[in-house]
């Protein structure tokens, strides 16, 4: 069996050899690549279909989720993940984001990797245990060939009724105390070579329903949105690589959900600093929640911004979603220069695993 540490070495190397690829190459991306590069998108059964290798192989996807459908064992997650990196090295392209939710408690994909309490038990940890917890949990999502966690939830739990205090995601309702160890889970994860995501920007802890299932309203001022993004600010401080956007809609901000929202993104680039990936929520979700089809939310959120397009249901429909964002680019719906800029931030971003 191979250690964590030959894995990454492993991974290290896959990277390397696509560095010829893309930025800095001698030859432009084709907008095909540029969008492969931002579609992450679920699979189905427990080893990866000949469809969906095809299409890392043709560089129509960046990534991979795996939810609790994928996963058995070990060994069973480390060789699907090593098959869609082999698809991809051998073709040419670059590795493969393989992300999974693992905040820790009943949220987290794989169960025989930490962390074993949720982020509220967490809570009662010094900063310096909850980073040990990030260390430990990508050291055992390392080794399985994962190297994305959307974790830690940043979102502070400010109202009576909050979804994310009555799931236990929140490591505390006090926004400093919270920011700092939502920081040191993010810390940890680095630490052991797995990228961190900051969700849900800009923030979730007034939600009373999540926004999976029904569409939410935070009607709250600007001003009064100042406390919930103290988390994210430290975050960003921090360095965190990754900030999944909100399917809630802000008044204050924008009459769009955040993840169809150049508002939102603006304040989270030009009044934040994040310079970084922006993923979006399932848009699944609020496609079903905003009467829209998933290509045409797809194809709103790389209008806003939104870096990485999270397509989490069937293969079928995250290659309609592929092909709609390619037509939407070839008339210009999408302009190739913000094309560009999503695809260099992933590019870095994947260098730095």
């Amino acid at each position: 069996m191979r250690s964590a540490a030959t894995l990454f070495l492993l991974a290290a190397l896959c990277l390397a050899l696509g560095a010829s690829r893309g930025v800095g190459s001698s030859s432009p991306p084709s907008v095909e690549e540029l969008l492969g590069q931002r579609l992450i998108v679920g699979m189905e059964g427990t080893v990866p279909s000949a469809g969906l290798l095809a299409r890392v192989r043709a560089g129509e996807v960046g990534g991979v989720i795996l939810f609790g459908a994928n996963v058995r064992t070990f060994p069973q997650v480390r060789a699907l993940a090593g098959q869609l990196q082999e698809a991809a090295r051998a073709a040419g392209q670059r590795p493969l984001l393989v992300a999974v939710d693992q905040e820790g408690g009943t949220i987290r994909r794989l169960r025989w990797a930490p962390p074993a309490r949720t982020a509220a038990q967490l809570g009662a940890l010094p900063a310096s245990g909850v980073r040990a917890s990030g260390r430990a949990t990508a050291l055992g999502l390392r080794a399985a060939g994962v190297n994305l966690d959307l974790a830690p939830v940043a979102d502070v739990p400010s109202v009576a009724g909050s979804f994310i205090a009555a799931q236990a995601r929140a490591y505390s309702d006090d926004p400093e105390r919270d920011a700092v160890l939502a920081s040191a889970f993010a810390q940890g994860l680095a630490e052991g070579g797995v990228a961190a995501t900051a969700k849900h920007f800009p923030g979730l802890g007034r939600a009373t329903v999540s926004t999976d299932t029904t569409p939410v309203t935070i009607p709250v001022s600007r001003a009064a949105l100042a406390s919930d993004l103290v988390s994210f600010q430290a975050l960003i401080a921090v360095g965190v690589p990754l900030v999944m956007l909100s399917n809630a809609t802000y008044p204050a901000l924008d009459a769009k959900p955040g993840a169809w929202s150049p508002a939102v993104e603006s304040l989270l680039r030009s009044t934040l600093g994040f310079d970084g990936v922006t993923i979006t929520d399932a848009l699944e979700a609020v496609a079903k929640t905003h009467n829209r089809s998933v290509a045409a939310s797809a194809v709103l959120a790389a209008q806003s911004g939104a870096d990485l397009l999270l397509i989490t249901g069937k293969e079928a429909e995250s290659d309609a979603v592929y092909r709609r964002l390619v037509a939407a680019a070839d008339a210009g719906r999408i302009p190739r220069a913000a094309l560009q800029r999503s695809y260099d931030r992933i590019l870095t971003l994947k260098r730095s695993l």
